[in-house]
């Protein structure tokens, strides 16, 4: 597939925030990116007619209940089906923020076993509690499976920025050695925490901005086509938009999130 073939839906609903900054990201590099309303996915559209999905930030529905809660059930609801042969026939799904708690309400993520029906993770409020919007180190664990981020070097670190009051992922007290170790084992971890360095956080603040469990930031599901983290890669794709633009050492046309994009761009062109 030619890459300015690959069509991409981008899911909003009310309080959505950045799906024009996710847009102009992919079409960037010429492929057809569309912002639907979830009203009008559910009414009009086929999600089989679109290469890849994207969940952006914000605060859909006013994250009442919990954050991504709502527009999660509603997913499973009405598209339920459709979403799942989306996820089954391997097409990327991407939760940015918001959207990666909008895919763990959902059951998609972690998706040790599948979409599973209750959620096998939260993300809770941050620890200090506290609305976040910073730039933070993300050092990249994943050895391959995700398709999202074959474009970063194994154990490399990216700067991309987060904002967000509920990021700090967590599994149920009683399971979450368990799981910890599936991400592990099946190369699901994809993104901690760090330092600039690449130290690990550890937990402390504010190089882990939220508190999460073992200092994770983002995962994949099992086939590595699914992927959430709640920094934003759309918010550091331009080189402009990087805090330090005008130090000659990062002048430069894009910034870390672009590889994220240039990823599941190849993996698009080479899958259709």
């Amino acid at each position: 597939m030619k890459i300015e073939d690959i069509r991409v839906c981008i899911v909003r609903a009310g309080g959505t925030n950045c799906d024009a900054e996710t847009k102009r990201a992919f079409e960037d590099f010429k492929a057809q990116a569309e912002v639907v309303h979830i009203n009008e996915v559910v009414r009009k559209c086929n999600l089989l007619d679109y290469h890849a999905l994207v969940f952006p930030g914000g605060f859909s529905y006013g994250d009442y209940v919990r954050a991504g809660a709502i527009l999660a059930k509603a997913l499973i609801a009405k598209l339920g089906d459709e979403l799942k042969q989306f996820v089954e026939e391997e097409r990327p799904v991407l939760g940015i923020c918001n959207g990666f708690q909008i895919l763990v309400e959902a059951g998609l993520l972690p998706g040790f076993d599948g979409i599973s029906t209750l959620p096998q993770a939260a993300l809770a409020t941050n620890l200090p509690i506290g609305y976040r919007c910073m730039w933070t180190h993300l050092k990249h664990e994943n050895k391959g499976r995700c398709v999202f981020t074959s474009k970063i070097k194994a154990d490399s670190v990216v700067r991309i920025p987060a904002a967000h009051g509920e990021g700090r992922f967590i599994f149920e007290r009683a399971k979450q050695n368990e799981h910890l170790r599936k991400l592990y084992e099946n190369d699901q971890l994809v993104f901690r925490y760090c330092e600039e360095d690449g130290e690990a956080a550890e937990g402390r603040f504010p190089a882990n901005p939220n508190g999460s469990f073992h200092d994770i930031a983002g995962i994949c599901n099992s086939s590595g086509t699914v992927f959430g983290l709640m920094p934003h890669p759309e918010r550091a794709y331009f080189g402009w938009q990087q805090p330090d633009r005008t130090k000659e050492e990062r002048s430069s046309r894009y910034g870390d999130g672009k590889l994220i994009f240039d990823s599941v761009a190849e993996y698009l062109t080479k899958k259709f």
